[in-house]
C-alpha cells in the first residue's frame, strides 16, 4: 500500500470518527443527564448519580398523557397516509413521462411547504366547516405531508417491479384485485413497512404543524416545548432514554430475525 493510500485511509478514518462523535455525542450527553441529581437536564456540574428521574417520569401523568396522544395521532396518520400514499405512487408510476412530471411536482409540494403554513391553513379551512382543533385536525394536517414520504418510498420500490408479472397473472385468469393482493402487495411489503415506520417517526417528532391544530390536546412535542418554558426536568431525558432503548432493541431484534430467515431460506 502506497503512502498516499495510507494517508487517504487515515483521513477517512478520522472523518468517520468525527462524524459518529458529532452524531452520537448529544445522545450520550442526554442519556448521562438522566442520572445526574441536578434538577436541570445537564451533566455539569455533576451533583451525584441517581435514578430519581425515572420515578419522576413514572409519576408525571401529564407526560404520559402527551405520549399517549402522540401514539394515537401516529396510529391514525399511518392508517391514512399508507393507503393514500400507496395509491398516489401507483397512479404516478402508471402515467406517461410528461404527465408524471407535473403530477410529481404537485404531489411533493407539501414537503416544500413550511409546517407553519400547513398548520394554519388546515385550521382555517376546517374552522370554516365548524371543526375545531384536536386529534382529528392533527391527523389531517400531519398526513398532508407524511403522505408524500409514503408515496416516494413506494414509488422507489415500484421502479424495480417487473410489470410482466401482472400481465402473466391476468393472462392466467386473475382479477386486478387478486393481482394487487397476491403479486404487487407482497412485493411492496418492505417499502410499506419502512414507510409506516417513517410515518410514525415524522408524526411523533412534528411540532410546527401540530402546534396550530392541536386545540386542547397536547402531543409530546408540544408538551416538552411547554416544559422548556415553564421548567424542564431530566424526567424528559428518562423518557427519551427509554424510547432510544426500545428503538435499538427493536432494530437488533429485526436484524436477528432477518438473518435467521435468510439463512433458513
Amino acid at each position: 500500500m502506497s503512502t498516499a493510500d495510507r494517508i487517504a485511509r487515515g483521513l477517512f478514518g478520522i472523518y468517520l470518527a468525527v462524524f459518529f462523535v458529532y452524531l452520537f455525542a448529544p445522545l450520550g450527553i442526554m442519556a448521562a443527564a438522566t442520572f445526574n441529581e441536578s434538577r436541570f437536564p445537564t451533566v455539569t456540574p455533576w451533583q451525584g448519580t441517581t435514578l430519581q428521574w425515572f420515578n419522576a417520569l413514572w409519576r408525571d401523568t401529564g407526560m404520559w398523557q402527551a405520549l399517549w396522544t402522540s401514539v394515537v395521532v401516529a396510529f391514525f396518520v399511518v392508517l391514512l397516509a399508507l393507503p393514500v400514499g400507496t395509491a398516489a405512487a401507483l397512479l404516478l408510476t402508471s402515467l406517461h413521462m410528461r404527465a408524471r412530471g407535473f403530477l410529481y411536482a404537485v404531489m411533493v409540494s407539501p414537503l416544500l411547504t413550511p409546517g407553519v403554513v400547513i398548520g394554519i391553513s388546515t385550521l382555517v379551512l376546517w374552522r370554516q366547516l365548524g371543526v375545531g382543533g384536536g386529534v382529528f385536525l392533527i391527523v389531517l394536517a400531519q398526513s398532508s405531508f407524511i403522505i408524500c414520504y409514503v408515496m416516494l418510498m413506494v414509488a422507489a420500490r415500484l421502479q424495480r417491479f417487473d410489470r410482466t408479472q401482472e400481465e402473466a397473472a391476468i393472462g392466467l385468469g386473475a382479477s386486478k384485485f387478486m393481482v394487487f393482493r397476491r403479486v404487487l402487495l407482497p412485493f411492496l411489503r418492505p417499502a410499506l413497512a419502512a414507510a409506516a415506520f417513517l410515518a410514525v417517526l415524522q408524526s411523533i417528532e412534528n411540532y410546527n404543524t401540530t402546534l396550530f391544530v392541536r386545540g386542547f390536546d397536547t402531543p409530546l412535542t408540544v408538551f416538552i416545548a411547554t416544559k422548556v418554558r415553564t421548567g424542564l426536568t431530566p424526567a424528559v431525558n428518562a423518557l427519551a432514554l427509554i424510547m432510544i432503548g426500545i428503538t435499538i432493541t427493536g432494530a437488533i431484534a429485526y436484524e436477528v430475525v432477518r438473518r435467521r430467515s435468510r439463512s433458513a431460506g
